[in-house]
């Protein structure tokens, strides 16, 4: 939980980890807004159906602000409710990279303090998957959100090969350059196309016997550590990851492995 002090209430005395609602307009109201589509005509019964199935979802006191026929036959709704469920925050356990948070200067420091030459990264949206979104928001020098990527760091050479590159390419080119880390980039997740391909790339790297030798990384919106991990990666990363989040884990990890050597 990042540290946070759970006994620390100074905000609101009601507040509960053990029981927590959403926050609307005061502690514990369980106020929530939503938005949804039926497929039913635009009308008061439209409405009607609306609030019964919020009802169901377990939102109290529903209230539809507005509706709107989209086509023919469907209904959009925006809506507000108050939710009559609670979670156990204190329970949550999220598997999760162990890595210490560092600034782009300190991870170039870190790595020529203890590792005494440049990282090699190859980069690459693999399979079939167009999007390099997520891979250039990493690699790309001007990053993402004032986040700069790895092609800044003073300490990482990158090898940046965009969108639809086969498995076999990508090992490859990782044995081209003798790669230190890889980082495979996923979006397109229909029928779970990302899980094939990821555990395809796994295997491969077995093949050719270099699995061990490199930092095994995956990125992208439907990914998670706990998936990355499972799928025989060395971590994962989805959604508000910033470069220097994966650039701080590679070091770690390589020096981590530097020192288990020895």
């Amino acid at each position: 939980m990042s540290g946070y002090n759970l006994e620390k209430k100074e905000f609101d005395k009601t507040l509960n980890f053990r029981a927590v609602k959403p926050y609307g307009d005061t502690m514990n109201d369980g106020k929530v807004q939503l938005s949804f589509t039926l497929p039913v005509p635009a009308g008061e019964e439209a409405v009607e159906a609306a609030k019964r199935l919020m009802k169901k979802m377990g939102l109290q006191n529903p209230q539809i602000v507005y509706w709107k026929e989209l086509t023919h036959g469907f209904t959009f709704f925006v809506a507000y409710g108050e939710c009559v469920h609670t979670v156990d925050y204190t329970a949550i356990k999220v598997p999760k990279a162990n890595v210490k948070k560092m600034t782009m200067q300190e991870i170039d420091e870190y790595i020529k303090e203890n590792i005494g030459r440049k990282i090699v990264v190859v980069g690459a949206t693999t399979g079939t998957d167009a999007h390099t979104v997520g891979l250039d928001a990493i690699m790309n020098m001007k990053g993402f959100a004032g986040h700069y990527g790895l092609e800044r760091y003073q300490m990482f050479e990158t090898y940046n090969m965009g969108s639809q590159v086969p498995n076999e390419e990508f090992v490859a080119k990782a044995i081209e350059v003798n790669a230190d880390a890889l980082l495979v980039s996923q979006t397109v997740t229909a029928k779970d196309a990302h899980i094939k391909n990821m555990t395809e790339l796994v295997e491969l790297l077995e093949a050719e016997g270099i699995r061990d030798k490199v930092i095994l990384i995956a990125g992208g919106a439907r990914i998670t550590y706990e998936l990355a991990k499972e799928l025989g990666y060395d971590a994962g990363f989805g959604p508000g990851t910033f470069a220097e989040d994966v650039a701080a884990f590679i070091a770690q990890e390589m020096v981590r492995r530097m020192r288990k050597e020895k």
